[in-house]
């Protein structure tokens, strides 16, 4: 079955344009190396009505200041091993290439969240 790296962060508003163009060029140099599925979600429906089920949100795990929202990410590998190779090679590349060293980020990376996870169902 499947690996996943999954990924949860806020990201100014006003920053999402850059946040989309970073995610692009992601897209295309995790895929380049490997990857299966490459995807990037925005915050759409972050507090939905969930009756009587006492769930937590998007919103109060993430703790998004006011203007951020919420980013759900993942990346879809063939298993572990295939991910790690995947990511020592994104790594390399992405270190040695000016556009990716130099770009500003536009989100905190100290507030993202990111694990690894096995597939457990996959239908």
């Amino acid at each position: 079955m499947a690996y996943v790296d999954g990924f949860v962060l806020t990201v100014p508003k006003k920053k999402l344009g850059q946040y989309r163009k970073m995610a692009q060029m992601g897209a295309k140099l995790w895929k380049k190396h490997g990857a299966l599925r490459y995807f990037e979600c925005v915050g759409d429906d972050l507090n939905p009505d969930t009756g009587d089920m006492k769930l937590s949100t998007f919103p109060k795990m993430a703790k998004p200041k006011p203007g951020e929202t919420v980013v759900f990410s993942f990346i879809v590998f063939k298993s572990k091993a295939h991910r790690n190779k995947v990511n020592t090679k994104v790594m390399k590349e992405s270190m040695s290439d000016p556009k990716w060293k130099d770009m500003p980020m536009p989100f905190d990376m100290k507030r993202m969240a990111y694990g690894g996870f096995k597939t457990i169902v996959e239908a």
